[in-house]
């Protein structure tokens, strides 16, 4: 019964995970869509989220408090400035030209991106030999020819069957969001995958940092912190116009209020928990609950018209994912299988905290020198 009951907790905080980014993805794109700047939006919603986390920071990690040097605090600055600033901004500037579907379904591309970022670092074996190696691979091809088709090909109309002016007619509940041409097709994707491939950067970055700073949360909210600042200031270079600064009892303050407090507070740390008791394989496994929910809702509340396309690519990248997972998983297996004690005097080994399937941490070996050559 209590392996059934924590079953069940850890499912019932995936499907909350999958709607709370599912709810990110929508608030984010009507924002956007009403004209928020990129900068301006990501500004605000670090600074709700370092609100929101550095009283539990400065709680929770009062007993371990590594020394903030100055060289510290400058690498800090470094991975925020590649990873969380950089890739937020690609995303949020990503989403004014591509509808809401597309986005969730590029994301889970960033599993493969990071795959393929640690194989050329040799942070990671490919094995491709072997049966999961080869699963890695395919999955990793699969999931980036998904995005390719759901960014180029169309294909007929499988809803709505009215056209676009003829919904908006009938709703009047309905977000009202601009055509997309090819160009803003093209111009989005671009900046989506930019957007994945700086956060693939960023977690690669945190794994080695997180060893020098074990104070996590702690080192979380600095670079909230950081990535504010730098935010509040690049849009403050890009919009002088303090009216688009201005935050009323709208859909604005809803979206960055629920993007820092709800997103980034309390679904890392779901996250964080389901990884931790049941492996971020079986996180991962729920990351396409979000692509069919959010399709739904943008459908319904965005009149977005799914294309033939658009399924074929998600239907790629889901296969893919999976395919990855699945090799990651057996690989896992096979590795804790295969591997015997070490000693005390065999601990040289470097491992860090890494994880090429979700956006949490888990352990990766770092192949010694001897080994490199017969990785592939």
């Amino acid at each position: 019964m209590g392996m059934m009951r924590k079953h069940s907790r850890a499912v019932g905080a995936m499907v909350i995970i999958q709607i709370t980014c599912t709810g990110m993805t929508l608030f984010s794109k009507s924002a956007i869509s009403r004209g928020m700047k990129p900068s301006i939006f990501v500004a605000y919603r670090q600074a709700f989220a370092t609100l929101a986390l550095a009283p539990f920071a400065l709680y929770i990690d009062r007993k371990n408090q590594p020394p903030l040097t100055f060289k510290m605090l400058c690498k800090i600055c470094v991975v925020s400035l590649c990873g969380v600033n950089l890739s937020l901004n690609l995303f949020y500037a990503g989403l004014n030209y591509v509808s809401a579907t597309f986005v969730t379904a590029v994301t889970n591309t960033i599993p493969a991106m990071v795959f393929v970022i640690a194989i050329c670092l040799r942070l990671e074996r490919l094995g491709i030999r072997k049966s999961e190696g080869k699963a890695k691979v395919v999955g990793c091809i699969l999931s980036l020819f998904g995005a390719m088709v759901f960014t180029f090909y169309k294909g007929p109309v499988l809803y709505p069957t009215t056209t676009h002016e003829e919904a908006m007619q009938k709703s009047h509940l309905s977000v009202k969001t601009p055509a997309y041409s090819k160009e803003d097709w093209i111009r989005g994707s671009v900046l989506i995958l930019g957007a994945n491939l700086t956060w693939s950067l960023w977690l690669i970055m945190q794994a080695p940092l997180m060893k020098q700073y074990p104070a996590k949360l702690r080192l979380v909210t600095l670079q909230c912190t950081i990535c504010c600042l730098m935010s509040t200031l690049w849009g403050a270079f890009e919009e002088r116009d303090l009216s688009s600064w201005k935050l009323g009892w709208d859909i604005n303050l809803l979206s960055v209020a629920y993007c820092g407090i709800v997103v980034t507070g309390i679904s890392y740390w779901l996250q964080a928990w389901v990884v931790d008791n049941k492996g971020p394989v079986f996180a991962s496994m729920f990351s396409p609950l979000a692509l069919i929910l959010t399709a739904f809702f943008s459908t319904l509340f965005f009149k977005e018209t799914l294309h033939c396309g658009g399924v074929l690519g998600a239907v790629l990248l889901v296969m893919g994912l999976y395919g990855f997972l699945w090799g990651k998983k057996k690989e896992t297996k096979d590795m804790a299988a295969s591997e015997p004690i070490k000693s005390n005097n065999q601990t040289k080994d470097t491992r860090v905290e890494l994880d090429t399937i979700s956006c949490t941490s888990a352990e990766i070996e770092v192949v010694p020198e001897a080994q490199r050559r017969c990785c592939i």
